[in-house]
């Protein structure tokens, strides 16, 4: 007899097992995929504030300790565009806003801005490339914001950042 005229049955096992445990794993990753977005959809949602019946309509008022007009303060700050050190026929245009801890006078956001456009004329485009280099940039910016407001920048937004 030859290798040939021996057939051996298939082992493992059958088609109808095989259909069932796909069906399992696949109605375990959609389940598991309903349960991650229903909870990063909760995540970032605001947290609900119940209202008594006597203050529905009425507009929920800040605590006494906080006054108005304190607090953390967003202001735009005037765009950037300058060439960079390195190609020097690369342009920049950079849109920037700053968090301050409290409301500051209009002259520190120039004073910032012009810092900030100072730094970013010696930037070098090896440096500002991927995702580690603005991550880099991102902090350096912060850095030098902080440091020229006196620590009342407690961070820096980027809101467009162009080369060309």
């Amino acid at each position: 007899m030859t290798n040939v005229d021996q057939v051996q049955p298939r082992k493992g096992p059958s088609l109808a097992v095989q259909g069932a445990m796909l069906l399992v794993v696949t109605a375990a990753a959609i389940g598991m995929g309903w349960m991650s977005g229903g909870y990063l959809k909760g995540v970032g949602a605001p947290s609900s504030v119940p209202v008594a019946p006597e203050n529905e309509g009425k507009v929920p008022q800040p605590e006494a300790t906080q006054q108005a007009g304190t607090g953390p303060t967003l202001v735009a700050l005037a765009p950037i565009t300058t060439n960079i050190a390195s190609p020097t026929d690369t342009w920049i245009r950079m849109e920037v806003s700053v968090v301050y801890d409290a409301p500051q006078p209009p002259a520190m956001a120039e004073d910032v801005q012009q810092d900030l456009l100072a730094f970013v004329r010696t930037l070098k485009m090896h440096q500002i490339e991927g995702a580690s280099g603005y991550q880099h940039l991102k902090a350096d910016l912060d850095e030098r914001a902080s440091i020229r407001s006196q620590g009342h920048v407690k961070q820096v937004l980027v809101r467009t950042l162009l080369l060309e």
